[in-house]
């Protein structure tokens, strides 16, 4: 069989353009550093939108939407945030045939605009915590774009809640992080993360604190693949977001921000594909299983047919094809590179032998199961191979995370991998350093890898990598 994508180890970035095109889940768009997401890769984001949405909603989050146009005044009341955005901003002047009194900023994050309503909104401790999300696209002008990676314009969604105390607004800003954000990409998307602390250097603009999840890719760089943001008082002072407490005093509330985006895309590229394409988790997959005939023969689509409303019984997401008109090959092959889990191919051969064909996607592996064993097949088999990616996945990170005692020692570990080193052989200063050398701190944990409440604590840990 002809080659189809440039193999992982030859050309990784040719790869993962290659395979993007050819699984049919991403365009280029019409201006530079937009993108047309394709049906193929838009059924992925609607699986990992429904599922987000459901534990964001658990989380006692309600949706609703905010303007795509925000005026500039806005992101200029809270000056770090400004600062951290501007070489990104798109701008409108111009509209209707005439100049703007004011210009207009399109959405590049929306803690601005919300905290505007939020002020209009809140008035009692009684109106706290007000937990907000919205299901959006923003646009950040980017120098360098790559498909799902960085885009100028991208899909995602973004939380913003008020509380009546910092340690309210700490403990949902963690409860997302950990029960939303790591709890989603590990049980659904099947990528190990590694949950930490951003140092000041990489906070978002205008936070007291960001969270992190780091993931690691299949050429051992490191994708953030979600953050959390306290935002102290700085957005609510900057829009006078205030509540009445219960003595009568008038307080300013504490903010928090959070958000995931298309990006998680290109991070289920990088670490689960292989030279023959995608591979998709099942519980994430659109389609499990597709339900292939191989070549038309005297009840061989009607045996297919059968296979799968039996498998549709037992709860299975899948898909018949059916079409003897496309070469089976190359319906094979196009499987293959959409990643779908499990195909299950019945010819007159098979229906003759009381058998069908199974191909796993995760392992490459084919065997025939008699008709009767397939649903018990089908369902033992995906679960595996979840379990199976996420564990490849970890065993893949853990080879290539090295401990180091020394910041040129962990600068030279990152060239091939991840490095863990004591932040105190780092620091400010060597952050910079590494920096220089295209490698950054992509988190800080403690020694037993859970949240630090604060970059000064003693024993720190950080993480450094090459990053996307």
């Amino acid at each position: 069989m002809a080659r189809v994508l440039t193999p992982r180890a030859e050309d990784f970035p040719r790869w993962y353009q290659d395979l993007v095109a050819k699984a049919q889940l991403a365009d280029n768009g019409p201006v530079r550093g937009t993108m047309v997401i394709r049906p193929v890769g838009y059924a992925i984001w609607e699986r990992m939108q429904a599922d987000m949405d459901a534990r964001i909603k658990e989380a006692g989050v309600q949706n609703a939407y905010f303007p795509l146009f925000i005026p500039e005044s806005y992101l200029r009341r809270e000056a770090d945030h400004v600062e951290g955005f501007s070489p990104e901003l798109a701008v409108v002047t111009h509209a209707g045939g005439k100049e703007l009194a004011e210009p207009l900023v399109v959405r590049p994050t929306s803690e601005t605009v919300i905290g505007e309503f939020m002020a209009k909104w809140v008035d009692s401790y009684r109106d706290l915590p007000l937990l907000l999300n919205q299901w959006a696209n923003v646009v950040r002008w980017e120098l360098r774009p790559r498909t799902f990676l960085r885009t100028t314009e991208f899909l995602w969604q973004e939380g913003h809640t008020a509380h009546a105390t910092e340690a309210d607004a700490r403990e949902h800003a963690r409860d997302i992080h950990k029960n939303v954000y790591q709890a989603f990409m590990e049980e659904i998307l099947a990528v190990p993360v590694v949950p930490g602390r951003k140092t000041r250097g990489e906070r978002f603009a205008g936070a007291t604190n960001t969270m992190t999840v780091e993931a690691m890719m299949g050429d051992a760089k490191a994708l953030q693949m979600g953050t959390s943001h306290e935002l102290g008082q700085n957005f609510a002072r900057a829009f006078d977001i205030t509540y009445s407490s219960a003595a009568g005093a008038v307080e300013h509330c504490w903010t928090t921000s959070w958000g995931t985006s298309t990006r998680m895309m290109g991070g289920l590229i990088m670490v689960h594909g292989d030279d023959n394409g995608l591979r998709l988790p099942p519980r994430l997959a659109p389609i499990q299983v597709q339900v292939m005939v191989v070549k038309a023969g005297e009840g061989v689509t009607e045996a297919a047919a059968k296979l799968r409303d039996e498998l549709k019984a037992a709860g299975v997401r899948v898909k018949l094809d059916d079409r003897a008109d496309v070469p089976f090959g190359r319906r094979a092959v196009d499987a293959e590179l959409q990643g779908i889990p499990i195909r299950v191919e019945v010819g007159p051969r098979d229906l003759a032998a009381g058998n069908v064909t199974v191909a796993r996607r995760v392992d490459g592996s084919k065997s025939p199961i008699p008709m009767g064993d397939l649903v018990g097949a089908v369902t033992t088999a995906l679960k595996a191979d979840q379990q199976r990616l996420f564990d490849d996945a970890l065993s893949f990170r853990e080879e290539r995370t090295v401990d180091v005692k020394t910041l040129g020692d962990a600068i030279e570990a990152a060239q091939t991998g991840w490095a863990r080193v004591p932040w105190s052989a780092v620091g400010d200063e060597g952050e910079k350093e590494a920096n220089g050398k295209a490698v950054t701190v992509r988190c800080l944990t403690r020694p037993d890898g859970t949240m630090p409440d604060s970059d000064e604590e003693p024993n720190l840990i950080a993480y450094l990598a090459r990053s996307y």
